[in-house]
């Protein structure tokens, strides 16, 4: 009958030999995360280390926790470094200055949940995630700061697994490795709060924050995202793909939730479809755009379509002009 399978019963195997088996396997993801990073190295990293040079430190600013002198307030300096106490007293607006810190801690907040599974071409939104991970945890290390993660399949009701923040590259492959070893929840919809609440409640010292997901997510998000923001710099990863920007003309289409597994029959040749669809995708855009900006964050705009290396030069680029 259709639908049925022929289960064949095995014997289990020997424990050495299922031990001999775990191993291969651990071998195996450590020598997948291994070639990940010279991959990288090769078409991504050598590229982008010689091309920001100065443009390293404008990437990651805010980093200043020794106080070094006041100077007068000028148009564009962020409000945040503002002494009071001094400009009440002499009646003009002063700020800090800082100087900045060599070591950096940054962390990697990761959403591996089911959405991000997705990807209309060869690379995959989670794939991105995995790459962006590694190029900017090898530049970050190559300079001598710490590296952690934090990483959340979807599982309701239990917490992320937490990687601490080290150096070298022996940690960052660990890292890579845990990434590509942990499986999305089987079902379930996205709190991406939990992972930000788990985030402020454990980090105490200023870092800065990687939060990379697709922000498909229960609402309620925005709220320890702006909290994060006050204490951290902060940067907003958002992994996207083109087929959820616009629908091609492929007729019936059965589409499926990736997290509840939802399914739902649509008509792709309906032109007015298409468009609902395309107004609703610009919709969602201009929304996270204002959420970002309310929780005052900066988004990094990453597509399974575009290079990596040129989104990061012009992420930076944009970072310092401003």
């Amino acid at each position: 009958m259709f639908g049925w399978r022929r289960v064949e019963r095995r014997a289990a195997p020997p424990v050495e030999a299922a031990a001999v088996q775990a191993v291969g396997a651990a071998s195996a993801q450590a020598g997948r995360a291994d070639a990940l990073l010279r991959r990288l190295e090769w078409t991504v990293i050598r590229r982008l280390d010689g091309l920001l040079q100065g443009d390293y430190r404008t990437l990651f600013r805010g980093f200043g926790l020794d106080f070094a002198d006041l100077r007068e307030y000028l148009p564009g300096d962020d409000v945040r470094y503002m002494d009071w106490n001094v400009t009440a007293r002499l009646q003009v607006p002063h700020v800090r200055e800082f100087q900045e810190d060599r070591e950096i801690a940054a962390w990697f907040l990761l959403d591996l949940s089911g959405s991000v599974d997705f990807g209309s071409g060869e690379v995959r939104k989670r794939a991105l995630s995995s790459d962006f991970t590694a190029v900017m945890g090898r530049l970050l290390t190559g300079h001598g700061n710490r590296v952690g993660g934090m990483l959340y399949n979807g599982v309701a009701d239990a917490p992320p697994a937490v990687l601490p923040a080290r150096s070298g590259r022996r940690h960052l492959l660990h890292m890579l490795d845990r990434l590509h070893g942990t499986a999305a929840a089987p079902r379930g919809e996205t709190r991406l709060r939990a992972l930000l609440d788990h985030a402020r409640g454990m980090l105490k010292r200023r870092s800065l924050l990687f939060v990379v997901s697709d922000f498909i997510s229960e609402p309620g998000w925005e709220a320890p995202l702006g909290m994060l923001s006050r204490h951290h710099e902060v940067i907003a990863v958002r992994l996207s793909d083109p087929l959820e920007m616009a629908l091609p003309d492929a007729g019936l289409v059965v589409l499926e939730d990736a997290e509840t597994g939802d399914q739902l029959l649509v008509d792709t040749h309906d032109a007015g479809f298409r468009e609902r669809f395309s107004a609703a995708a610009t919709a969602r855009e201009v929304s996270l755009a204002q959420a970002f900006a309310r929780c005052g964050v900066d988004c990094l705009a990453l597509t399974t379509a575009q290079r990596l290396d040129l989104a990061l030069l012009d992420f930076a680029r944009r970072r310092k002009r401003r």
